[in-house]
C-alpha cells in the first residue's frame, strides 16, 4: 500500500472512505464492479430526474491502488506513446532542475488516451460489442473515439454546442457516433446518461471512472523511470482524475516526492472541495485552461488524491498565457491552457520553495484552438511587458503621424495597432494617437517612453506588466 504524505494545511481534511475492493480479471485489468448492474435514477429538487453513475457514487467513492496503475501500464503498453521527459532548456532561468513531461505528444494531443484505452480494454466481451458512451468538450472524447476505433469498440460521445468544431470533426473522423447537444457540459452529460440507460451503453466518466484514473496514473510510473527521485511533480488539476492517478503511482514508489496541483483562478474546483471537505459545485468562468474547467471534482478522484496531495496552487490567467508563450519560444512546445498551468505556477512565484530542486512539470495537452492560441501569445507578451499600449497627443498638421512613426522606427519598436482620436480633445489643433506596439522588454518600453516625452507634452503608458509587479496577489 502506498504511503500518504500531507502538509499541515491538509491534515484536517475529511476524506471519504472506500471499501477498496478490486479483483483481477482474465485480461489483467483491475475489475471494478458497480454497486448495481443498472444505472439508478434519483429525483432532485424541482422534480428533475438525475441518473447516478454507479462507478462514481458519492456515497461509495472508490480509491484506486498502485496495483490498479500497474495493471493499466501492462495493458496499454504499445497502444499509447511513452512520451519524453527532457530537462528544460531554461532550467537555469527558473532556478531549478526542471523537467517537462510532454504528454501532449500523444496521438490525439493529450494524456486522456491512457485512461481511455485502459477503460476500453477492461470491458467485458459483451460491453465491447455493445459499446460505451461519454460526454466531453474535446480531449476525453477524442481519446475515447480514437481508441474505440482502433479496438473496434462502438463509441458514442455527446459534445455540448460550445465544443470546438475541430474537435467535433476529429471525433467523427475516428468513426464514432457524435451528438452535439446541450448548452454546457451539464446538459450534455445528462443526455449521455439517459442514452446510456436507454441503450444499455456503459458510461465512461472522463476523470472519475476508476479505470480512467488508473490509466492516467501510468504517467507517474514513466516520470519516475525518466527522472529518478524528483523532489516534486507539478500536475494541472481539473476533475481530479489525473492528479489522483499520478499521486497514487508516485507516492507508492517515491514517498518523499511532493505532489503539487495547479488550478486556474477561473475554475478552482479542487481548492473549493478542500475548503468544503468534499466535492462541491463551483461556478466556472471562461478560462484559457478550458481543459481544467470542471465545476465539481470527481468523488473517486477526491477520495484518492486528497491524502496524497502536498499542496494546491491557484494561478491567474495571465500567468497561464505567459507560460504558453514561454513554452513556444524556449521549448518549441505548443500547449493548451491546461498544459501550461504547471509552468505558470513557477513563473508566478508560487513554487519558490522548489528552487535548486529537481522538479517535473506535466505538459498534459496541446489541443489549443488557433484563435485562442493567438490571444494567449498576445496576453503573454503583455504580461511580461513586451506588448505595450500608450497614448500620445501630437500636432494635427500634415506630417505629424510620420514624425511619430519615424521616432518609433529609430527606437526599434514594431507597431501592432494605431488609432486616431479627435472628437474628445480640448485643442482642435491636436490629435490623440493610441498605439499598441511590441518591444524587446519593459526596459525598452521605458526608454521609448522617455524619448516620447522629450518630443511630446502628453504621453500616457499602460500599467506595469503583471509579471513585473511587486504584488503578492498578482
Amino acid at each position: 500500500m502506498f504511503q500518504a504524505v500531507k502538509t499541515e494545511t491538509l491534515k484536517e481534511q475529511n476524506v471519504p472512505k472506500s471499501n477498496g475492493n478490486s479483483n483481477g480479471n482474465s485480461n489483467g485489468a483491475s475489475k471494478v464492479e458497480p454497486p448495481e448492474v443498472k444505472l439508478r435514477p434519483r429525483h432532485v429538487s424541482g422534480g428533475v430526474e438525475e441518473i447516478l453513475d454507479p462507478f462514481c457514487d458519492p456515497a461509495n467513492p472508490r480509491k484506486i491502488s498502485f496495483h490498479d496503475v500497474t495493471s493499466a501500464a501492462f495493458l496499454i503498453r504499445g497502444g499509447v506513446e511513452r512520451t519524453p521527459c527532457p530537462k528544460s532548456t531554461s532550467s537555469d532561468l527558473y532556478g531549478m532542475e526542471l523537467y517537462l513531461k510532454k504528454d501532449f505528444l500523444q496521438y490525439t494531443g493529450s494524456f486522456k488516451e491512457r485512461g481511455a484505452r485502459y477503460a476500453l480494454l477492461s470491458l467485458t466481451d459483451e460491453q465491447k460489442r455493445t459499446g460505451v458512451i461519454s460526454a466531453s468538450l474535446g480531449n476525453h472524447a477524442q481519446a475515447l473515439c480514437y481508441h474505440g476505433w482502433k479496438l473496434n469498440i462502438p463509441v458514442t460521445v455527446v459534445m455540448p454546442k460550445a465544443a470546438p468544431i475541430m474537435k467535433i470533426q476529429k471525433c467523427r473522423n475516428y468513426k464514432a457516433r457524435v451528438i452535439v447537444d446541450g448548452n454546457d457540459m451539464g446538459e450534455a452529460k445528462s443526455l449521455a446518461m439517459r442514452m446510456s440507460q436507454d441503450e444499455g451503453l456503459l458510461y465512461v466518466n472522463g476523470y472519475d471512472h476508476p479505470h480512467i484514473m488508473a490509466g492516467q496514473g501510468t504517467i507517474g510510473l514513466e516520470i519516475l523511470e525518466q527522472v529518478p527521485e524528483p523532489d516534486a511533480v507539478v500536475v494541472p488539476v481539473g476533475g481530479g482524475g489525473l492528479i489522483a492517478g499520478i499521486a497514487t503511482a508516485v507516492k507508492s514508489l517515491s514517498p518523499k516526492t511532493k505532489i503539487i496541483g495547479v488550478e486556474s483562478e477561473k475554475c478552482a474546483s479542487f481548492t473549493r472541495a478542500m475548503e468544503n471537505k468534499g466535492p462541491i459545485h463551483t461556478p466556472i468562468k471562461n478560462t484559457l485552461a478550458d481543459g481544467l474547467a470542471v465545476p465539481k471534482v470527481g468523488y473517486n478522484a477526491y477520495a484518492t488524491a486528497m491524502p496524497l496531495i502536498d499542496r494546491m496552487v491557484v494561478v491567474k490567467e495571465e500567468w497561464i498565457a505567459l507560460a504558453i508563450l514561454r513554452l513556444v519560444e524556449e521549448e518549441k512546445c505548443v500547449v493548451e491552457g491546461a498544459g501550461g498551468a504547471g509552468l505558470a505556477a513557477i513563473l508566478a512565484g508560487h513554487l519558490d520553495e522548489l528552487r535548486g530542486k529537481k522538479v517535473v512539470v506535466l505538459l498534459c495537452g496541446g489541443n489549443i484552438d488557433t484563435t485562442v492560441f493567438g490571444r494567449c501569445l498576445e496576453r503573454g507578451l503583455a504580461a511580461v511587458g513586451r506588448l505595450v499600449k500608450f497614448n500620445v497627443e501630437i500636432s494635427d498638421r500634415p506630417g505629424g503621424i510620420n514624425d511619430l512613426c519615424n521616432l518609433l522606427v529609430r527606437e526599434g519598436v514594431s507597431i501592432k495597432d494605431i488609432m486616431h482620436e479627435r472628437a474628445w480633445l480640448r485643442d482642435i489643433y491636436t490629435v490623440e494617437v493610441k498605439i499598441v506596439c511590441e518591444t524587446v522588454d519593459w526596459t525598452h518600453s521605458l526608454k521609448l517612453k522617455n524619448e516620447l516625452k522629450k518630443v511630446y507634452a502628453k504621453v500616457e503608458f499602460s500599467d506595469v506588466p503583471l509579471a513585473l509587479r511587486n504584488d503578492p496577489e498578482a
